[in-house]
């Protein structure tokens, strides 16, 4: 019987991990700064474009539409045509797109049509948005696809 060669018995070493703080807290910083960026630029949207009482809430309508549209663009450029700095995904993403696509602020805006007797205009609101905002990355996404192989040589 043979010993074992000794270089098979030899674990890799392996570099020392990185506290998760020190990975996770420039990608909180950069959503958090996209978040604000795109928060606030909705809420000029709806200072710009209030929605009165029984009125279709038109802005948060439109930024939703226009955001998830953008998202489409975005994943595209980013997952098939651009290798992104990692930080670019969670900022844009993440925080721009996600402080401006405002859903919640959607749920609010059909509470307050429900609350206030205007069941109609709140139920027509939850579908078109709902339509609108899907179509929109759709039909985003497949027309950048469609440029982008337009453009190829």
């Amino acid at each position: 019987m043979t010993a074992p060669d000794t270089e098979s018995l030899r674990v890799p070493v392996r570099a020392p991990r990185q506290p998760a703080w020190r990975t996770q807290t420039p990608v909180v910083a950069v959503v958090a700064l996209g978040g604000a960026i795109g928060a606030t630029a909705r809420y000029a949207a709806s200072l710009w474009w209030p929605a009165g009482p029984g009125g279709f809430p038109w802005a948060t309508f439109w930024t939703n539409v226009v955001g998830c549209a953008v998202i489409g663009v975005f994943m595209v450029v980013i997952t098939e045509v651009w290798a992104a700095h990692r930080l670019v995904r969670p900022f844009f993403g993440t925080g721009v797109l996600g402080g401006f696509t405002t859903f919640s602020t959607y749920a609010v805006d059909i509470q307050k049509q429900l609350d206030s007797g205007h069941p109609r205009v709140g139920l027509a609101y939850l579908a078109a948005t709902l339509v609108a905002a899907l179509t929109a990355v759709w039909l985003a996404a497949a027309a950048t696809r469609r440029i982008l192989r337009a453009r190829q040589p």
